[in-house]
């Protein structure tokens, strides 16, 4: 069992930046492929990012590409998303996930874990 935890969410104006991580606990990420996914109220949750085991490659929905970061340390068994320049769009809960032996997977079906969610809302 892995168990995901993520912070860094909270109000931030549009153009402003925000960073979020997720702490992951009971095993080690470094054979999991992880992932951010979003979900803004009444709209089925979505894919941002996800990074390889290794860190090596990385994959952005269009919407979030040039703006957000993804990164992990597997040492430290924490992902961080780095999320710059962000607009009203972006507002919505984000949720961490792991996939064992996962491959930076776009299809949210694919993980077998995920965090609670933080809430990031960008005003106008």
């Amino acid at each position: 069992q892995v168990q995901l935890v993520e912070s860094g969410g909270g109000l931030v104006q549009a153009g402003g930046s925000l960073r979020l991580s997720c702490a992951a606990s009971g095993r080690t990420i470094s054979n999991y492929g992880m992932g951010w996914f979003r979900q803004a109220p009444g709209k089925e949750r979505e894919f941002v990012s996800a990074i390889t085991r290794s860190g090596s490659s990385t994959f952005y929905a269009d919407s979030v590409k040039d703006r957000f970061t993804i990164s992990r340390d597997n040492a430290k068994n924490t992902v961080t998303l780095q999320m710059n320049s962000l607009k009203p769009e972006d507002t919505a809960v984000y949720f961490c996930a792991a996939r064992r032996y996962g491959l930076g997977d776009r299809d949210l079906t694919a993980y077998d874990y995920w965090g609670q969610g933080t809430q990031v809302t960008v005003s106008s």
